[in-house]
């Protein structure tokens, strides 16, 4: 809240109607881990592959 009302300087009904994802947003902040790259994606499936 502190954030949200005093640093980024919402108002209350702004800030309780933010969604998590926008709220993270608005603080530069990535909501999520990054995407899976082709690259590691085959890495797992050679470190894992499925059984025959």
């Amino acid at each position: 809240m502190a954030l949200g009302l005093g640093a980024l300087g919402w108002r209350p009904r702004d800030f309780w109607s933010a969604t998590p994802r926008e709220f993270a947003a608005a603080l530069g902040r990535r909501a999520g881990p990054e995407p899976l790259t082709r690259a590691a994606f085959a890495r797992l499936l050679a470190a894992h592959p499925d059984p025959p």
